[in-house]
């Protein structure tokens, strides 16, 4: 088998060159003075309602677009104030599905501004000008091709008012539906976790407005509060505008399924070696019991309140997860992963029973605050809740805060179906939402999915699970996966949180000692488990696939393979090489393609649906020069960020190139007729990456991983000439070699002894 190579060398950055042109319609689209007047009239109530309700200095207005619309197409005028950008004033953003003429179900775009009254005047008003113009020199309706004559048309000013003015309320009165107040439809009975939007008023003292109380302690990020049931009654009744988000604060636990008949472990089984330098992964869960054979392995914190009392179950399931990433190969040798044995800091953060998702998501920020050493966490905690189709949960937005901020990767369990569940297609729970975590479904032994499993996707577009690992799954003991929970014996469980720790290890083997950055550990497992069964549709129950048990399988490559690891940071707008020598034989590349993309962007959850700031689109494929520019043509046909003007809709670049999603997975088909691909002059293969934020200019460089594998047509080993030739473009080519890797992790660990 072949090592992965890691690739170091010089990515070149560029700011986007291009400059938007004048605002059009889309071809073959209009716009009515009347749609335009009936918008008029939707502000003008909106602003009667917002001077006599006075309560958030301000107003909040919910436009309603006629479909999912980009960045580019959302207001450029109406709204305004300051001079600033309308998507400035963005305070939430949903989803919601109506049906057309036809009865076809349309997903369209909700986004919810908080603005001064005046923005409302000034739009109304701009609207006004605009209607007059339509209906005196375009008989009432304006067409594309009157808006792209206005386009080229020298002057700078087109009759009442600027041609900019005019041409951009065409636009947004194009893309607009309707103007609304947006209010909470679901009254809250049980105490909760309400989001409320973010207005110019100190939360506390919007909230007294109300006759609502509350101190520091149950305010989360600003505007996320816990409310006891009449608070909340409170808030729906007297100010339901303001409700962004809610959710049941109580979360119970999913069970896992277990037999509680138990083997005695035998004398030799028990025994276990003391711990020396082994990387330590972090436990949040329930508790752990002291008097198991590994417990010199564990170090364990309570974190509860001593006066919280604990019985035997709540030692069982936390005791459990930390066994596997102990001891796990020991119990079920037929999962050995070959990365040994590895420590565990534990921390009990709830009963059997349940938890606060308020309290825990005050824990767990605190937690990895204060273990900055550990960089891979496991949480087999979930929700018997589903996720709401329109919000992040607050758990899972916590996380991915964290991990943006800690340079952390969670491992988080895909919940499980609870017994006696009749309903179909059950959607995975709270926090397993989280979009920078890798989250983990189950597999039976055989490879299918778990009879428990949940599914996703979250947000209605993004791939959760993940991936999917061996929980077990069945009735009897050889179906089981194998634990220790006690001083008793082993037990037979199954369950996602019994996969999820299996992955924990894999990720502290590549991150900790293989020393390889989470981005590329995350993506390495991604990639794998993908393979090359390429689906044009990831399956919404085992997510990119199953990953494979042993270490091996992800750091090594068949000998008809070359995979290689590229790691940088994108700094503009564009970041990219086109400096990677496949290599050609008869002039052509006899090489199938893949490659998986990861970064960890930071999130809003306030956005709502547009939940990630950060979107990174990869390209990477052949170099090809023309008109004496050089360009990649990419394996997957991507064509959005090309200079060329190509019209590519924000549903179908969803959909098609994971516009937005933070994992990007492109792979070529392996057909039965194998064509090598034509060598262009060059002979040179390029990677480009371009970033766009949805709100405002990044500060800091966004480090991304990629993992590139290439399969050669005709089974031939090709990776000497990969090296070489890398090596006479000036890359730095290093061989993943495990046993060298463990050299160097324990020498690094020594202790230094001077004479």
């Amino acid at each position: 088998m072949n090592n992965i190579l890691q690739l170091k060398g010089r990515f070149e950055q560029r700011p986007n060159s291009s400059r938007p042109g004048s605002p059009k319609l889309p071809k073959g689209k209009s716009v009515s003075s009347l749609h335009l007047i009936e918008l008029s009239e939707q502000l003008k109530r909106i602003l009667e309602y917002w001077e006599t309700n006075t309560d958030i200095n301000g107003a909040l207005v919910s436009v309603h677009y006629t479909h999912i619309v980009a960045k580019s197409n959302r207001l450029k005028i109406l709204l305004s104030e300051n001079s600033k950008s309308p998507t400035e004033s963005i305070k939430g953003a949903k989803f919601i599905w109506e049906s057309d003429e036809d009865g076809k179900e349309i997903q369209k775009h909700v986004f919810t501004h908080y603005i001064s009254l005046k923005a409302i005047e000034k739009a109304i008003e701009i609207l006004s000008e605009t209607i007059s113009v339509i209906e005196k020199h375009f008989n009432g309706n304006i067409t594309s091709e009157d808006t792209e004559k206005i386009a080229e048309t020298p002057a700078d000013r087109f009759s009442e008012f600027s041609k900019s003015n005019f041409l951009n309320a065409v636009v947004d009165g194009f893309y607009v539906e309707s103007f609304d107040i947006d209010r909470a439809t679901e009254e809250i009975t049980e105490e909760s976790i309400i989001t409320i939007y973010q207005t110019g008023i100190e939360t506390k003292k919007l909230l007294s407005k109300f006759g609502i109380h509350i101190v520091d302690e149950r305010i989360i990020d600003g505007t996320t509060l816990r409310l006891n049931p009449d608070e909340a009654k409170l808030l729906y009744n007297n100010a339901s505008y303001l409700i962004a988000m809610s959710i049941t604060d109580f979360s119970q636990l999913t069970r896992d399924e277990a037999l509680d008949d138990k083997e005695e472990l035998s004398n030799e089984e028990n025994l276990i070696p003391h711990p020396i330098n082994e990387p330590v992964i972090g436990v949040i869960d329930t508790h752990f019991n002291e008097k198991v054979y590994f417990h010199e392995w564990v170090e364990y914190k309570n974190l509860l309140d001593p006066n919280i009392p604990l019985t035997a179950k709540d030692y069982e399931h936390g005791t459990e997860v930390s066994y596997i990433i102990v001891d796990g190969p020991q119990g079920n040798p037929a999962l050995d992963d070959g990365c040994g044995r590895f420590r565990v800091r534990h921390f009990g953060v709830a009963t059997h029973k349940g938890f606060s998702s308020f309290t825990v998501l005050k824990m767990i920020r605190n937690i990895v605050a204060l273990n900055r050493d550990i960089k891979v966490w496991n949480l087999s905690l979930g929700s018997k809740l589903e996720i709401k189709p329109n919000f992040i949960s607050p758990e899972a937005a916590e996380l991915d805060r964290i991990q943006s901020e800690y340079d952390v990767i969670f491992v988080v369990a895909g919940t499980n179906r609870s017994d006696g569940e009749t309903k179909k297609d059950m959607r995975i729970g709270s926090p397993e939402d989280s979009l920078n975590s890798l989250v983990v479904n189950a597999v039976d032994f055989r490879g299918k999915s778990a009879s428990y499993t949940r599914v996703g996707p979250v947000l209605s577009f993004f791939h959760k699970p993940d991936i999917s690992y061996y929980g077990g799954d069945g009735s009897s003991y050889i179906d089981k996966m194998v634990v220790c929970r006690d001083e008793l014996g082993a037990a037979y469980v199954n369950g996602t949180s019994f996969a999820a720790p299996w992955i924990s290890r894999k990720l502290a083997y590549l991150i900790h000692i293989m020393g390889l950055s989470r981005e590329v550990a995350k993506a390495l497992l991604i990639d794998t488990a993908a393979g090359w069964n390429r689906k044009d549709d990831v399956s919404h129950s085992i997510g990119y696939g199953i990953v494979p048990r042993h270490i091996n399988e992800i750091l090594k490559s068949s000998n008809d393979e070359i995979r290689f690891i590229l790691t940088g940071a994108s700094e503009e707008y564009e970041t990219y090489t086109y400096n990677l020598p496949v290599p050609v034989v008869d002039n052509a590349h006899p090489f199938y393609a893949r490659a998986t993309l990861v970064y960890f962007p930071q999130c809003d959850r306030n956005q709502g649906v547009d939940y990630t700031s950060t979107e990174m689109d990869i390209h990477f494929g052949r170099v090809i020069v023309e008109k004496g520019k050089a360009k990649i043509k990419p394996i997957d046909n991507n064509q959005q960020s090309e200079d060329k003007l190509i019209t590519i809709y924000e549903e179908d670049a969803r959909k098609m190139y994971r516009k937005w999603d933070n994992i990007k997975h492109i792979s070529e088909e392996i057909k039965e007729r194998r064509r090598p691909r034509k060598a262009y002059a060059s002979g040179l293969w390029g990677l480009k990456i371009n970033t766009k934020e949805r709100l405002q200019r990044r500060k800091e460089p966004l480090q991304f991983g990629v993992v590139v594998t290439l399969k050669e047509m005709n089974g031939v080993n090709r990776i000497d000439d990969f090296i070489k030739m890398c090596m006479a473009r000036g890359w730095l080519v290093n061989k993943l070699d495990i046993e060298n890797q463990l050299d160097v992790y324990a020498k690094a660990d020594e202790d230094i002894v001077f004479e």
